[in-house]
């Protein structure tokens, strides 16, 4: 943080009085069933992005990106409606909803900087939004229970943006706990608990380098699909409010009710939310090995019956069947581009990584990236 409030000082001149950073996230299993009201088991990661802000008189608001120096300004009164693809957004997304719940935000100057890799599934957008209103609640006084926080992310995403996203991400990025996966239920909107990862494993993060652009993609459709399901479900099993609800032998019973495509949605969800409980039993047995099978397990449900990988991913996810060290992989996150995720032994994870890597060059002429990730801890905030 030291070394942004020192660009901060002298961009602006003077010293920001509040910072804020909020971590990534990846989603380790539970592919789209937040909104769903279902359970995913996440995590926070080393990765984060840093918010520093100084309140300043009127209403005209300045933001520096010291990434590439790109500098956004705008006044508080025209911040209604976003600007399409303007990064921007997600801040004034934030004082959009937080003007909704009766909350005002002064204007400032900020000055922001990041190791979240954009467009590539570990919760970018959901990072900026959770670090500045975590520093803009130290700035201005703001006092809200973490999970309204959360809320107000995905208000920029569901009502600013247009993307009809669930709780994950913000929630991961404000509740996570370093070297440990959160398991949510996203009903109660609570972390039931903290699951550790067995000593001697990693998480290697491939980015394919395909970005994915959800607000322009197919999202949106994929929760019309799961409503749909979940009401015609509805129909014939009374306690049914989401697809968090149905078993998969329901689900089987009531498959001549649905379409092929609702049905296939449905099996993913119903079958994710599955795979959530029986990995933390998997874990509580240290039995990692089976841990892994249920993230091919994952992947495979997303290429087949959510329809929401890439060519480039299931590669990914292929090359990690056969490159020794890979206990399991599985796209993470919306999906339709980004990464995939890996679980490897540690001692050998740089140079399974490499392999990967080398596999799918050889294939797509795309150098991949990647990142040994380190679970890390939620958001926090300061007044300086």
């Amino acid at each position: 943080m030291q070394k942004l409030i020192e660009k901060f000082e002298k961009f602006y001149g003077k010293k920001p009085t509040a910072a804020a950073q909020a971590p990534g996230r990846l989603e380790i299993l539970g592919n789209h069933t937040d909104y769903n009201q279902g359970f995913v088991l996440s995590c926070a990661v080393e990765q984060n992005t840093k918010f520093a802000l100084a309140p300043v008189d009127g209403k005209h608001c300045r933001i520096k990106d010291f990434r590439d120096n790109s500098v956004r300004e705008f006044d508080l009164g025209n911040i209604a409606t976003a600007i399409p693809r303007d990064w921007s957004n997600y801040i004034k997304g934030v004082i959009v909803e937080l003007e909704k719940r009766g909350i005002r935000v002064g204007a400032f100057d900020a000055g922001m900087e990041s190791t979240v890799p954009l467009s590539a599934g570990m919760s970018s957008s959901a990072a900026l939004e959770t670090a500045a209103g975590f520093a803009f609640a130290e700035a201005f006084g703001i006092e809200l229970p973490k999970a309204d926080w959360a809320r107000v992310g995905q208000g920029v995403e569901n009502n600013y943006m247009g993307l009809k996203s669930g709780l994950l991400d913000q929630f991961s990025s404000i509740f996570g706990k370093k070297d440990s996966m959160i398991l949510s239920d996203f009903r109660s909107v609570e972390v039931l608990r903290t699951v550790a990862l067995p000593a001697g494993y990693s998480i290697v993060v491939v980015n394919s380098m395909a970005k994915h652009n959800l607000v322009d993609s197919e999202y949106n459709v994929r929760r019309q699909d799961c409503e749909s399901a979940a009401h015609k479900l509805a129909g014939m099993y009374p306690d049914v409010r989401t697809l968090r609800d149905v078993s998969l032998e329901q689900l089987e019973v009531a498959r001549p009710v649905l379409t092929e495509r609702e049905y296939r949605r449905a099996l993913h969800v119903v079958g994710e939310c599955t795979r959530v409980m029986e990995a933390v039993r998997l874990l509580e047995a240290n039995d990692v090995a089976g841990f892994g099978r249920l993230w091919f397990e994952s992947h495979e449900s997303s290429r087949v019956n959510f329809e929401n990988s890439t060519e480039e991913l299931d590669y990914l996810v292929e090359l990690a069947k056969s490159v020794p060290g890979g206990l399991g992989a599985r796209l993470s996150g919306g999906g339709f581009g980004g990464i995939t995720i890996h679980l490897v032994k540690s001692e050998g994870a740089e140079e399974y990584a490499k392999r990967v890597l080398a596999g799918y060059k050889a294939r797509t002429g795309v150098d991949a990236e990647y990142i040994i990730c380190a679970i890390g801890d939620g958001a926090s905030a300061q007044k300086l």
